[in-house]
């Protein structure tokens, strides 16, 4: 079973970025998104860069036709490295499904947000 860790303030997590913290010696992400907060290992697992300090952005969505769409805005973020696009939810590498970085469970209680390692 995994042990609940204060992170921050639920008032400290931006809406257009992560709030970078230190659990257990590890560097995570938090996000807010419309759905809750979730979390990430702030490790690109890549090249090794700070992940969750690049942009929190949307996506191009896949299409049958020679066409770009952008979705999913304030969903993915960034590795400001060499561009490797996340799901801030699932941690999965957008282009392809199987390869990931790290997320936590996270929980609130009233305004202290913890992560689950």
């Amino acid at each position: 079973m995994a042990n609940k860790h204060f992170a921050c303030k639920t008032e400290e997590v931006p809406t257009d970025a992560a709030k970078i913290v230190t659990v257990s010696n590890m560097p995570i992400g938090v996000f807010k998104l419309d759905d809750g907060y979730h979390a990430l290992l702030n490790i690109c697992p890549h090249k090794g860069a700070a992940l969750c300090e690049g942009p929190v952005c949307g996506t191009t969505r896949e299409t049958d036709t020679t066409e770009f769409i952008y979705d999913r805005p304030g969903e993915i973020v960034r590795c400001a490295w060499h561009g490797w696009e996340f799901d801030i939810r699932s941690g999965e590498f957008i282009v392809d499904s199987s390869f990931k970085t790290r997320r936590f469970d996270v929980s609130v209680e009233g305004n202290d947000l913890f992560v689950h390692l």
